[in-house]
């Protein structure tokens, strides 16, 4: 339901405005009407409207002074003209008024005018909720890039940054997007993924620990030791030694 404020400084001119919105049957509600544009401001600061249905005409601030006070807001405004106004009511344009209706206003010119509002606000948000879809799907496969990345280079040495460059993205906004859709932290995934590999190796090949240490980058064996029962509760010979079926922790 769109909330909707009528401002003109004739109660009866509101009270007919009030009725052919009402008569449209629309998917709208009349929030609050005012006097002048300088109510409706004020009635803007407290309570929120998607749209200003205003006269042009009228004292303390009128209907362009107050479109062009909501030009940069998210309230959009139709202005409401006699025939004389009408070259007035063009002028507007220049403040974004949405559209103009002409005195005396009937059920159905308010319809129209409604309903061309309606179709190009939700047009206008059907794009934007396409366009934060394939933001956030682009978001998730630069993730999923980033993780394939790492496991296919356990062996290696991987930062944050190199990440970064592959998926093109600033390495704070990345270290901050991973958290968000993993759960964890970069740092924390290369090392559970360089675990992973360890076990791997413990159990199907018979190379060294220490071997093992130095294949996935690890100078220090002592290092690795303490990240690998951090990880798993077992020493890296334990671990061997039950054949790879131990209780672990889970995830750091």
């Amino acid at each position: 339901m769109y909330k909707i404020i009528l401002v003109d400084d004739e109660k009866w001119v509101r009270v007919v405005l009030r009725k052919a919105v009402e008569q449209t049957k629309l998917p709208v509600a009349i929030m609050q009407e005012c006097g002048n544009g300088l109510e409706a401001l004020d009635a803007l600061q407290h309570h929120q409207a998607d749209l200003v249905i205003s006269d042009i005409k009228m004292p303390v601030m009128d209907g362009i002074g107050l479109a062009e006070q909501l030009a940069l807001k998210s309230v959009n405004v139709i202005l409401v003209s006699g025939y004389d106004d009408f070259q007035l009511a063009q002028k507007a344009i220049r403040h974004g008024v949405k559209d103009f209706l002409l005195k005396p206003v009937e059920t159905e010119a308010m319809a129209d005018c409604l309903r061309r509002w309606i179709q190009e606000r939700e047009s206008r948000e059907e794009a934007l909720r396409t366009d934060i879809s394939v933001i956030n799907s682009d978001e998730l496969s630069a993730i999923a890039r980033v993780q394939q990345f790492v496991m296919a280079n356990v062996h290696k040495e991987i930062s944050l940054t190199d990440a970064a460059t592959l998926v093109h993205l600033n390495p704070s906004y990345l270290s901050q997007l991973f958290k968000q859709q993993t759960g964890g932290k970069f740092v924390d995934f290369v090392i559970e993924m360089r675990m992973d590999e360890a076990k791997r190796l413990l159990v199907k090949t018979s190379l060294r620990v220490s071997e093992i240490a130095e294949r996935l980058g690890y100078a220090d064996i002592s290092y690795f030791s303490t990240t690998f029962k951090k990880i798993t509760t077992y020493s890296p010979l334990e671990y061997r030694k039950s054949g790879g079926m131990p209780k672990e922790k889970g995830h750091m």
